[in-house]
């Protein structure tokens, strides 16, 4: 009768155990999943792509200059999604930002706005590339 019910407990602790497996499996698989809808996948190559041809460089771009103003400017090409003023390690700006919008064909229309005046700049306005891993400019054969 001890057995028996030494037995059963045993049976009971192995059923958690492998109830707790299981879990840790889902968990992982959930994770991966996760993992493969983050950037590095190719999805994540093919959005950031797809983000790239709604999007605009614009050169020239005043230090003072806010993501506000520009997408101020910008609005009557299309939805501004995002403004990115890029800076430096200091939090200074470059000179340089990237305009995304929500509509591809926005970005035929923002491109006629180069040469205009941002805070009393000229703005050089031009179809955002997409960066190539590896393809440095001026990494040319030596």
């Amino acid at each position: 009768e001890e057995e028996s019910a030494e037995l059963a407990a045993m049976k009971a602790r192995l059923k958690e155990m492998e109830d707790e497996a299981n879990k840790l499996r889902d968990m992982q698989a959930k994770v991966e999943e996760e993992m493969n809808t983050l950037p590095g996948g190719a999805e994540a190559t093919a959005s950031r792509e797809e983000a790239d041809g709604r999007s605009i460089h614009v050169g020239g771009v005043d230090y003072a200059c806010t993501p506000e103003e520009l997408q101020m400017h910008f609005q009557s090409c299309g939805t501004v999604n995002r403004v990115t003023i890029l800076t430096d390690k200091f939090e200074n700006p470059k000179g340089f930002a990237y305009v995304e919008f929500l509509e591809a064909d926005a970005v035929a229309n923002a491109l006629l706005l180069a040469d205009t005046e941002v805070h009393g700049r000229k703005i050089k306005v031009s179809a955002k590339r997409t960066n190539v891993p590896g393809m440095k400019a001026g990494a040319g054969g030596r």
